[in-house]
């Protein structure tokens, strides 16, 4: 079946990096446009970033662009998020998800905390 399995959450101070993986499995991969969502604690799912099949194509939230990098390696069948400078309000859990936008089929997220 399906399965999207993100990791690479932590605890990190303000002005600080994480990259996030997403391992995915149960379905064709590199056939797959994907996404990272994320949820602040009582707030909405909100879009982060999308990229393409061949991965040349990436598009991001106001809130995040130039500060995180969205790529994937379709021979690992893993997607990743780079992201650096981040803030407070970085604060969430953090999504993989299987298409172009924030409703699609999605892992049970990995935890992401910015405070100092």
């Amino acid at each position: 079946q399906v399965q999207l399995v993100e990791s690479g959450g932590g605890l990190v101070q303000p002005g600080g990096s994480l990259r996030l993986s997403c391992a995915a499995s149960g379905f064709t991969f590199s056939a797959s446009p994907m996404t990272w969502a994320r949820q602040a604690p009582g707030k909405g799912l909100e879009w982060v970033s999308s990229i393409n099949r061949p991965g040349d194509s990436t598009t991001y939230a106001d809130s995040v662009k130039g500060r995180f990098s969205i790529f994937r390696d379709n021979a690992k069948n893993t997607l990743y998020l780079q992201m650096n400078s981040l803030k407070p309000e970085d604060t969430a859990l953090y999504y993989c998800v299987r298409g172009w936008d924030a409703d699609g089929f999605r892992g049970q997220g990995t935890q992401v905390t910015v405070s100092s």
